[in-house]
């Protein structure tokens, strides 16, 4: 089964989160409770630990339902201490990951911020090899790639030739005020890059990270243009992956589910099972 839209946070195991998505006590299985609500995840824990163990793999399958969509990225020692150039050891990641094949969106290649124009034909290379069954995204973070010159067209060209998505990271709503001694925000602002928003799908699995504020309302408006384009892209017959970040990731659940409603008023969407929270409180 595929969803119009999948919707997902950047993790699932968060101790913030007991007591609203989770119940709170919960200590065990998580996934399973996540994926109650969310359809998909980023998969950013595979991009520090690496390689994830058969047994981990085996438990994530047994809690993740058909339609969910893990989008793991590619380990950083693939990316950005190898610089792509051991591909052999993206393909035994993939290999790793065999038994949730059936339930992978794309998987993300998330690039150094000094991975410019003259390292594409290493991005090339993997793409070329890339499992045609599987979806691929890739991420960049160097300046060239956003000036829309002749970097930035050779670069979409890649992708679309091979079918990849270009992940969409829209970080204005982090960056839209001053930190003002908010750590959350702060570390935020430190740990992101500051790139424009290019809006471009090169692939039929568009991926949107959406790093929001603290403020609601500032989220609310740099989400808005998302709607239109969102619907847009449903409407065409591709499937969007949109991922909702705060600044801090304390209210990401209640943001993601804030957006979707609002991508809810335009087309026609499943709804979202309740929190944990929620269910707690119907029944008083």
């Amino acid at each position: 089964m595929t969803l119009p839209l999948y919707l997902g946070l950047p993790m699932w195991a968060n101790q913030d989160w007991l007591g609203t998505l989770y119940p709170r006590h919960a200590k065990t299985e998580l996934l399973r409770d996540y994926a109650s609500v969310f359809s998909s995840v980023e998969g950013n824990t595979t991009f520090y630990s690496g390689t994830p163990k058969p047994e981990t793999v085996a438990a994530w399958a047994r809690q993740a339902p058909a339609y969910f969509r893990f989008c793991f990225k590619l380990p950083a020692s693939v990316t950005h201490d190898q610089r792509l150039t051991r591909l052999e050891d993206a393909w035994a990641f993939l290999d790793a990951l065999a038994p949730l094949h059936d339930r992978l969106g794309p998987t993300m290649v998330q690039l150094p911020r000094d991975f410019g124009p003259a390292e594409l034909p290493k991005l090339e290379a993997l793409l070329a090899q890339w499992p045609a069954h599987l979806p691929c995204a890739v991420e960049v973070r160097h300046p060239d790639f956003f000036l829309k010159g002749g970097a930035e067209k050779a670069l979409n060209r890649l992708l679309i030739t091979y079918s990849a998505n270009r992940v969409m990271l829209d970080v204005r709503p982090v960056f839209s005020t001053p930190a003002n001694g908010h750590p959350g925000l702060a570390h935020a602002q430190q740990e992101k890059p500051k790139l424009p928003l290019h809006v471009l799908s090169t692939a039929d699995k568009p991926v949107i990270r959406f790093i929001g504020h603290i403020d609601k309302t500032i989220n609310t408006g740099y989400f808005t243009p998302w709607i239109e384009r969102l619907s847009l892209w449903i409407k065409q017959g591709k499937t969007p992956f949109l991922f909702v970040h705060t600044a801090d990731n304390r209210a990401s659940p209640e943001m993601a589910r804030s957006l979707y409603h609002a991508v809810q008023q335009q087309c026609s969407l499943p709804a979202l099972e309740p929190f944990a929270s929620d269910k707690q409180s119907q029944l008083f």
